[in-house]
């Protein structure tokens, strides 16, 4: 089995088969969102006839939203799913962020009044910039320096409060979970993990059981318990003394290029990555600081990195691969640019 190969197809990278944006996010259970416009090309790149445009439409009608789920890590999640997925995940990464908060002196009654003062002045279907909120608790004497802000932000936003709204302009914005989002269902625990354990082996596998509780946040016992629960529907295969688990093993057969964003799901969402990353190139995708730099991908594994200009009609594609590339690899590259183009409504060209 080609593990790489495998993941091309069930992450829709290889094959979309899906045309809704929402539809996309929901499959993959969560999308990760660090990087904004990144996270919206993560979802263009799966949806088929995908623009940056349309992506965004998508967020601005509520079908799914910017949040911080899982590892205290923003993502994208289908609006169906905030709230079981808040419940799930949000706990364990709050007890992690306890001892900052200690440093940072936000006790229960600070997050308390933060709270109130975020609900006052979003109320009524309120879209308010991250300044703007950060100057409504500082009025009201709740300090907002040294990252403070963006960690009652973040505890907001675990307790299913609030939730980014449509972009203002080039700035975000915050609203009320319970004005944008609609009524869901909610999931008793058993369930939930399963269902994101189904949600994970379907979209993301082949994957072992330590790649999920890495992807979750989840304890390991967590998420074998959630992969008990929904292995009757997949299959399991031991590929070098690990076992993986998938609802589908077609590989893909393309020889087409991805231009991956940073942190994208093909490379962010497993422990092990050295099924698609050669260790010798580790380094040069992960330096260091959490950062996963954007990835060139052909034939199932990372064969270098790619930074963007945007220049007037056009978007410049700059390859650094890690060897050089064969001229079939170069020809899928160049496609892979037009194709990168066309999602931001524009030229796309390969620096020379």
């Amino acid at each position: 089995m080609h593990i790489g190969r495998v993941r091309l197809t069930n992450q829709h990278l290889a094959r979309p088969v899906l045309d809704d944006p929402a539809a996309v996010v929901g499959w993959f259970g969560a999308v990760q969102a660090q990087d904004y416009l990144g996270g919206l090309w993560a979802v263009g790149l799966r949806t088929r006839g995908a623009t940056e445009a349309s992506v965004e439409e998508a967020i601005a009608r509520g079908e799914f939203v910017r949040t911080w789920p899982m590892r205290g890590t923003l993502h994208f999640v289908a609006a169906a799913d905030v709230r079981w997925m808040l419940s799930l995940l949000a706990p364990r990464t709050r007890t992690v962020a306890s001892a900052r908060w200690r440093q940072l002196e936000l006790d229960h009654a600070v997050m308390a009044r933060s709270a109130k003062v975020a609900e006052k002045g979003l109320v009524g279907g309120k879209r308010v910039r991250r300044d703007a909120l950060y100057a409504l608790w500082n009025k009201a004497g709740i300090a907002t320096h040294d990252s403070r802000g963006l960690h009652i932000l973040g505890h907001l936003a675990q307790t299913g409060l609030i939730c980014f709204g449509p972009r203002d302009g080039k700035q975000q914005t915050f609203t009320l979970v319970e004005e944008w989002l609609p009524a869901a269902r909610s999931l008793e625990r058993d369930v939930a993990l399963g269902e994101l354990a189904r949600r994970y082996f379907t979209s993301h596998g082949p994957a072992t059981v330590h790649d999920f509780a890495w992807w979750s946040g989840l304890t390991v016992t967590d998420a074998r318990a959630g992969l008990d629960g929904v292995k009757s529907s997949l299959e399991g295969e031991i590929v070098d003394g690990r076992t993986f688990w998938f609802s589908s093993v077609t590989a893909s057969v393309s020889t087409a290029a991805y231009l991956l964003p940073a942190w994208d799901e093909f490379t962010v969402a497993y422990r092990d990555r050295s099924d698609v990353l050669d260790p010798r190139f580790t380094v040069k995708v992960n330096a260091g600081g959490g950062v996963l730099k954007p990835v060139i991908v052909l034939g199932g594994a990372v064969v270098g990195t790619w930074q963007r200009s945007i220049g007037k009609g056009k978007v410049v594609v700059r390859p650094i691969p890690f060897e050089r590339l064969s001229p079939a690899g170069a020809g899928a590259l160049e496609v892979a640019t037009r194709k990168y183009g066309r999602f931001l409504g524009t030229a796309g060209e390969v620096a020379g």
